[in-house]
């Protein structure tokens, strides 16, 4: 094969991937597309699931000078420098939390605050079940290799709805 015909080869499929792009922005335009150029577990990816939506699109307004967000009850966290829930959290990300009112406010993928013996511990909610206590919530770290156990609601101190780095 010559050099030419290689080129050739090369440019169609570099003008392939270029229009497939292209479409793709114009078909998902206005909508946030995370990209991924890397090779990734896709068991990894699956087992974790996003927060529930709990703040919606008419509670926020946007101007150009500042942001509000209409949430009852709503307090300000600030998180240590652990590494269990990078690259969602670490020392310099500003957490919007409420305090959850029952069982029903807490969903899988939820990140939660619960206490245990005299700490706070922030990770997210990976399981929610029932046994003869009543209802748990089984929580990890996003880079922990170990859940946390079962987590009872009385535990449960608040519900992060909103991160600012």
């Amino acid at each position: 094969m010559n050099i030419y015909k290689a080129l050739g080869i090369a440019l169609i499929f570099l003008f392939g991937f270029v229009a497939a792009n292209i479409i793709h922005f114009y078909v998902t335009s206005g909508i946030e597309n995370p990209f991924n150029s890397v090779q990734f577990d896709i068991t990894s990816i699956n087992s974790k699931k996003a927060p529930s939506n709990f703040i919606e699109e008419k509670q926020i307004e946007v101007y150009e000078d500042r942001v509000i967000i209409y949430v009852k009850n709503a307090s300000l966290s600030s998180y240590a420098d652990t590494g269990s829930m990078k690259p969602v959290l670490d020392e310099n990300s500003n957490g919007i939390r409420i305090k959850p009112q029952s069982e029903n406010d807490i969903h899988v993928g939820d990140i939660i605050t619960f206490q245990e013996n005299d700490y706070l511990i922030v990770h997210r909610v990976i399981e929610k079940g029932v046994d003869k206590e009543g209802i748990y919530f089984i929580t990890k770290g996003d880079n922990n290799s170990v859940s946390d156990g079962k987590v009872r609601f009385e535990n449960i101190k608040y519900k992060t709805i909103g991160i600012v780095w």
